[in-house]
């Protein structure tokens, strides 16, 4: 059967009425709504887990479904939609289309139009509570079959008052440090000071992405200062702008500022990373696993991947900390084909295309068995994951940090607050991490 790549229309506008007060955030961000109860539509769960690998009457004829990807991943997703047509031969004419979305962008573009969304889509775990909240997903119907084939950790990023919401899919959405062992050896990577010296002595560049505050937050995360979101799900408490302590806030400001000062540091986006990577000029950079096998393209057998490094600060060497995090596969609670989306979706993520993206795309699988697997060990990217995983935190943020965090981050890239008293740079970014989403 032929089938169709469409691009995902984007969203006019996001349903501010209905969220208000109940989304999260962005970026590759979560939240609950008011006092941390979500207002679910509730939706049935029409199949138990026997329905699920049987036939469904109501989808008898003709079954469109449309599947949101990122475009790198269509090719993984082609020949796991080609193999479910082919368990499900005679049970239905499927015509299954693969349309442009990106992962990050999956929860903005569904409340936008959820009546017109994809039928099953990817996901990260922090945009699951506010869909749940505005009842795009529908429930897992063969939950505890889900439950017991997959990782806790992953299984508990899928769930909201336990109960499933998605299919887990992968264990490694998190970050940590690339870098081209032809240049750099694995004890110039052990510390910032160190990569940036070797990489300034050979004039090759170590980026980061500074504008965006899911990396950024990897220089605070492990100073003793506090972070994270109140038990409303929206708003953040947050104390960086400490004054006292081993560290304060304003000697991680110094820190950043002296980072940026470097020649040989830059800030930049992913997509950048990865052109310097293409063009050479770039030795080592923090980023995801969606990005091993082009890397390993680039550097061949000199592709390494480790955890994040220390970096100075108050005199100190400190670990830099990350968000993890996991993707999952959803369904839109208002499909047309609700069964063969729920079917299709726990398809796209059972243990053998789990493994199937490993081969293909490097993905780190949530499946207990994939994860427990030979080819897993073998995957650098997959293991930098599990050794920054200890040094992590699950990412539950409300709204407000991330333009808060995106003017403080391109600040410090510039190497300069432009005159403005370290303190009270510090100060505007805690206002602004910690101010109300609600008008």
């Amino acid at each position: 059967m032929k089938k169709h790549v469409i691009a995902a229309v984007a969203a006019a506008a996001f349903v501010t009425t209905a969220m208000a007060g109940c989304t999260g955030a962005d970026t590759t961000a979560g939240g609950e709504s008011v006092n941390g109860e979500p207002s679910v539509l509730q939706t049935e769960a029409v199949m138990d887990s026997t329905e699920l690998s049987g036939d469904v009457a109501e989808d008898d004829g003709k079954v469109t479904l449309t599947v949101w990807a990122e475009e790198a991943n269509f090719d993984v997703l082609q020949e796991m939609i080609d193999s479910f047509e082919q368990k499900y031969a005679g049970q239905a004419d499927f015509d299954i289309q693969l349309a442009e979305n990106a992962d990050a962008e999956t929860r903005n573009t569904l409340l936008g139009d959820v009546h017109n969304g994809a039928d099953v889509f990817p996901l990260p775990d922090d945009q699951l509570t506010s869909m749940v909240a505005a009842g795009a997903l529908e429930p897992v119907p063969n939950a505890d079959e889900i439950r017991e084939a997959n990782l806790d950790e992953a299984v508990a990023a899928a769930s909201v008052n336990d109960t499933l919401y998605a299919y887990p899919m992968t264990a490694d959405n998190g970050y940590f440090l690339y870098y081209d062992k032809n240049y750099l050896t694995e004890e110039d990577v052990q510390t910032m000071d160190g990569l940036l010296a070797a990489a300034g002595a050979v004039g090759k560049k170590v980026t980061m992405d500074w504008s965006s505050g899911w990396y950024l937050y990897a220089f605070f995360g492990n100073t003793g200062l506090d972070f994270g979101v109140n038990d409303d799900g929206v708003t953040n408490y947050c104390d960086w702008n400490a004054t006292e302590g081993s560290i304060k806030g304003t000697d991680i400001e110094e820190a950043l500022l002296a980072i940026a000062q470097n020649p040989a540091f830059l800030s930049c986006t992913d997509t950048e990373f990865m052109e310097g990577v293409q063009d050479g000029t770039v030795v080592a950079g923090v980023s995801g696993v969606w990005n091993a096998s082009e890397i390993k393209k680039v550097w061949g057998n000199d592709y390494g991947a480790v955890k994040l490094p220390t970096y100075t600060c108050a005199g100190q060497q400190i670990q830099m900390a990350s968000f993890t995090g996991y993707k999952m596969m959803g369904v839109n609670a208002y499909s047309k084909h609700k069964d063969w989306a729920l079917k299709l979706a726990d398809w796209f993520t059972n243990e053998e295309n789990q493994m199937l993206r490993l081969e293909e795309r490097d993905q780190g699988p949530s499946n207990k068995n994939a994860a427990a697997s030979e080819q897993v060990q073998a995957v650098p990217a997959i293991q930098a994951v599990i050794a920054q995983a200890q040094y992590g935190k699950l990412q539950r943020v409300g709204n407000s940090f991330w333009d808060a965090t995106t003017e403080f981050g391109n600040l410090m890239a510039t190497g300069s607050t432009n005159g403005t008293d370290p303190q009270e740079v510090m100060d505007t970014l805690v206002a602004g991490i910690t101010q109300s989403t609600v008008q």
